[in-house]
């Protein structure tokens, strides 16, 4: 790749768009799973692009989405402590809890610090020994490795005053919840191609063969997505149901060896709450035994509390495909960047956000 304009070209996008229209012959509905991906489909007006047959659908693939309300109010809880300074990337800040949001906890004298990488979070530890530096640990395998590394290297130091509130999410689970589920609409997936940079896609093909759905790993400019959409449906209409990437200047089969050894060292797979969707087993990561001294939890003695979002967000659906952002009554009204009821309209990969930002207000379903 020379430059990004590169996979923002028109002419070519239309040329895979004409593509598609000559492959397909019969409805099709595709699932991106990745945040990002549903914020290029949409800014870029993908989805406008193709087929009529061919429906878009937009995944639990945003991680401050999927945070479950009762994460949210631990972190609240922790932040407002006397002597804690409380690392959180910026997008965690107005995402609410039964309790409120960190943005309201640190307008309440709490010391909430946004950071742009653990590693701050653990260097405020080391520069403030006399407090307690807690981590906010959110996403996908993408950014384990990095959370990982803080943990080992915090174990090494011999650091005691730091800690992480691990909410990270595992993927595919997700993906298996949905297809298991009896209301499942989604016929293929374009998976995302930065959490494969790390774990590979060797994962994806129990999946493709139990479940009989092609994925295809893809990048996030407008003609990798479409080219992986062309993929995806090439597979369904010669009923084929492999593991292809589409994504390879950036993925490997195997993914990162070194990251991954690394995150199974520090993290454990646990069964995992995900706002708006449910329990899934095996689906988040926890501290190994090794490293739980540094789980936030135990440190803080708190306990999460499940708890239910507003009943009339829907962002559990929308999460699942199973609704569109317009479909939701509150959606621009009584729901807003500025006054968000999900957590699918504040964060910055949701796809009510994205629709909200790109679309307006007011828009077709």
């Amino acid at each position: 790749m020379k430059y990004v304009d590169e996979y923002r070209d028109a002419k070519l996008a239309r040329g895979y768009a004409r593509a598609l229209a000559r492959a397909v012959t019969r409805p099709w509905t595709v699932m991106e799973v990745c945040g990002g991906q549903t914020h290029a489909i949409v800014k870029y007006g993908v989805d406008k692009l193709l087929p009529g047959e061919i429906e878009l659908v937009h995944g639990p693939g945003c991680p401050v989405c999927v945070t479950p309300i009762e994460w949210i109010d631990a972190a609240v809880e922790i932040a407002s402590l006397r002597d804690v300074i409380f690392c959180t990337f910026g997008d965690m800040l107005r995402v609410p809890g039964a309790r409120g949001d960190l943005f309201s906890a640190k307008a309440g004298g709490g010391d909430i610090r946004v950071v742009y990488s653990p590693m701050d979070a653990l260097q405020a530890a080391r520069a403030n020994p006399e407090k307690q530096t807690v981590f906010f640990a959110v996403g996908f395998e993408t950014t384990a490795p990095a959370n990982a590394m803080a943990v080992y290297q915090a174990k090494r130091e011999g650091l005691k005053n730091f800690s992480m509130l691990v909410s990270h999410a595992l993927v595919p689970p997700a993906m298996e919840s949905i297809l298991s589920s009896p209301a499942n609409r989604v016929q293929g997936f374009l998976a995302a191609g930065h959490v494969c940079t790390v774990m590979g896609y060797t994962e994806y093909e129990p999946v493709a063969r139990k479940y009989r759905v092609p994925v295809v790993v893809t990048g996030f400019e407008p003609t990798d997505i479409l080219q992986g959409i062309y993929m995806c449906v090439k597979q369904l209409e010669e009923g084929r149901h492999e593991v292809e990437n589409q994504y390879s200047r950036s993925v490997r089969r195997e993914g990162n060896a070194e990251a991954q050894k690394l995150v199974r060292a520090v993290f454990r797979p646990i069964r995992r709450n995900w706002r708006g969707v449910g329990e899934i087993p095996e689906s988040g990561l926890g501290l190994t035994e090794e490293y739980e001294a540094f789980d936030a939890l135990r440190r803080f003695a708190v306990v999460p509390q499940v708890r239910e979002g507003p009943s009339e967000c829907v962002s559990g659906e929308i999460l699942q495909g199973l609704k569109k952002p317009g479909e939701c009554p509150a959606f621009g009204v009584r729901c807003t960047p500025e006054r968000p009821l999900g957590a699918t309209m504040v964060s910055s990969e949701g796809a009510c956000s994205a629709y909200y930002r790109y679309r307006g207000a007011r828009h077709e379903p």
